[in-house]
Formats: structure tokens, C-alpha cells, sequence
């Protein structure tokens, strides 16, 4: 499908647009066709000139909102230690084809914040995934197609999986996400162990503090051992490290991490949903599960979790050294993946 045309978001009546603008910095954007992977490193420069903000549940959610207001809504959901600039070039991708994308930052990133200081800074999965459902009221949204990689794919896979009327498809990297605290309690192999070895620093005060006071270098620490063979340069980093200047970062991440080894509580609240998801629900929506072939994070292979996508589902490996952010590293995959699902 040629870029520019009515595509699949295309609706029977085009509304005006909602501008998506880049602000350049020093260099054009390079936009990429669906399928094509590009240079590492091109598009370094673009940035989401405008964020949007609503109050959503317990968050005011800082979003960008880009292309038709009547296109088919896409939700793309960005992961630790990362942020909405992970999609900077697969939204013109999506928009090309009629598509509304929506970008929120997640809670403790970028310009996102508690509504309350009385809020509990609680980094648990299912009150994440519940950010997302008070996003899409907030924004009269019904339904949508959820795509993500990290925390995002976790969330997306939650609200697939909990609530599968809001989602009408579904784009996770690295598969199936969902799990419980019970599983957190029970150790790994050595080998699988080490990988995890942020998970054990977080869990200590000398962790906490060390995070807070190097938050920039151990993302960067993250992003060049998780995606070992993508060349990012000093400016796509600052772009989205400005994003953990969040004042409620630190305390997010930390309970996040901490919650998964049950060494840290939950709220009242959400212990329904996490009771439901503890049982791994199969996720009935279409879905595509998308992996790099050079992510060095922690990561499942596809024939581990497979048989939890009960609906139409498919797995696709994308190759030329693409590491565990897939949507910078390999744009034109992810949206294809995106509009196919």
C-alpha cells in the first residue's frame, strides 16, 4: 500500500485532521514505507512538537493525539526506560493510512502526574493497564488496537486479555506479559537470573538511591544491553530521557519491580484483577506477537506463550539486528504489524 492513500484506519468520511508535527531538529525526519527497516540512528532528531493533556482516573495523561478524528484509534504504549518517542516514526506510518494514534506517556514518565498527592505511587500491572481504560473513556474512545513493547506490551496484553471489548486488535512484543506476584516468588535458572540482575538492585535501598541519583546512565545502561546492535546517537537518548525527569518516576519504577518479587504491596483496589490475571487468561482478540532477532532483555520464546492467543494470532521475527525496542529500531515492521492485526 503506497503511503498517502486510504488505507485500512481510513473511514467513510474523512474529518479534519488533527495535525501530528514534528519539530526538527538539525535534520529532516526520514520516513519509512511499511516493511522497510530503517537506518539506525535515521529520524534521530524528530520530536512530537505538541502533548496534550486530560485527566484520566487517578493521572492527568500527557498524549499526543495524531491524524484524522474520525480515523480507527490506535493506542501505542511505550515501555521502561523509554518513552513516547519510541513510535516517533511509526505514527506518520499509521496517520498515512487514516489512522488515529494516540501515545500516552505511562504514569511516573514525562509530562504524565497524579492528580493527587495523597496517590499511592503504585507501579503494579493492573493499575497501569487501568490508566489505559481511563485514557480511552477519557477520550470517548470505545474500542481501539493496543500495540506496545516492555510495560506497554504488558498493559496491552492486560486490557486484551481483561477486557477485550475495548480492543479490537492486538501488537505485543515479546509475546504474552501477563503474569502474577506468585510466579515472582519462585526462582529461575542461574543463566535466566542474571538477566534480571536490575530487578535484585531495585529491590534494595542501595538500588533506589543508585537509580535516583544515575537514572540517565542506567537507562542508557538498559538500552545498549537490551538492544545491543542498535546505534542510537546522544540525541535520540536526551529525547527520551527527559521523560524520567518525572517527579514520580523513581517511586513507579522501584514498586514495579519490587511488586513482581512480592516484596512490595498493591492497592486494595486492584487485587480482583490481579487475582484474574495470576490464572493467565487466554487473550481472544487478533493479535500479532512481534520479537526482535538481537533482544537481549529477558524474553520467552514464542512457543512458550503461543498457546495463551486463542483468537487469530500469528508471530513474526524481525531480522537485521533489532534488539527490544522494535518500534524505533524497525518502524516500518511495527506498523505494518499495526494496520495487518
Amino acid at each position: 500500500m503506497a503511503i498517502g492513500r486510504p488505507g485500512p484506519c481510513a473511514t467513510r468520511r474523512r474529518g479534519r485532521p488533527n495535525a501530528l508535527r514534528f519539530k526538527l531538529v538539525g535534520q529532516a525526519r526520514t520516513a519509512f514505507r511499511h516493511g522497510e527497516q530503517p537506518t539506525r540512528g535515521a529520524g534521530a532528531m524528530a520530536m512530537f512538537d505538541e502533548v496534550k493533556q486530560v485527566d484520566a482516573g487517578v493521572l492527568n495523561i500527557g498524549y499526543v493525539d495524531a491524524g484524522p478524528s474520525d480515523g480507527a484509534a490506535m493506542i501505542l504504549l511505550h515501555g521502561w526506560p523509554y518513552d513516547i518517542h519510541s513510535f516517533v516514526d511509526v505514527v506518520p506510518l499509521l496517520t498515512d493510512a487514516g489512522c488515529r494514534v494516540i501515545v500516552p506517556y505511562l504514569r511516573g514518565f514525562g509530562s504524565t502526574r497524579f492528580r493527587s498527592d495523597e496517590s499511592v505511587r503504585n507501579g503494579q500491572p493492573a493499575a497501569i493497564a487501568l490508566d489505559l481504560v481511563a485514557l480511552m473513556d477519557a477520550l470517548k474512545i470505545d474500542a481501539a488496537k493496543l500495540a506496545g513493547f516492555d510495560w506497554g506490551a504488558r498493559t496491552a496484553d492486560i486490557v486484551a486479555a481483561l477486557w477485550p471489548e475495548r480492543c479490537r486488535g492486538l501488537v505485543s512484543v515479546s509475546g504474552y506479559l501477563i503474569d502474577g506476584q506468585e510466579s515472582g516468588r519462585n526462582p529461575l535458572p542461574p543463566k535466566a537470573e542474571i538477566a534480571w540482575w536490575y530487578q535484585f538492585y531495585f529491590a534494595t535501598e542501595r538500588g533506589r538511591k543508585g537509580y535516583d541519583k544515575n537514572r540517565r546512565d542506567f537507562a542508557k545502561l538498559i538500552w545498549h544491553t537490551a538492544s545491543p546492535r542498535w546505534m542510537f546517537d546522544d540525541a535520540t537518548f536526551d529525547r527520551s530521557a527527559a521523560a524520567f525527569d518525572n517527579p514520580d518516576h523513581v517511586e513507579i519504577v522501584i514498586h514495579n519491580y519490587r511488586w513482581r518479587l512480592a516484596l512490595a504491596a498493591g492497592e486494595p483496589q486492584y487485587e480482583e484483577f490481579e487475582k484474574r490475571l495470576a490464572d493467565k487468561p487466554k487473550i481472544t482478540v487478533p493479535s500479532i506477537s512481534l520479537e526482535g532477532d538481537a533482544n537481549s532483555a529477558p524474553h520467552l520464546e514464542p512457543s512458550v506463550y503461543g498457546t495463551q492467543f486463542s483468537g487469530r494470532y500469528e508471530h513474526r521475527t524481525i531480522s537485521g539486528g533489532v534488539g527490544h525496542n522494535l518500534p524505533q529500531e524497525a518502524p516500518g515492521a511495527f506498523a505494518d504489524a499495526v494496520l495487518q492485526v
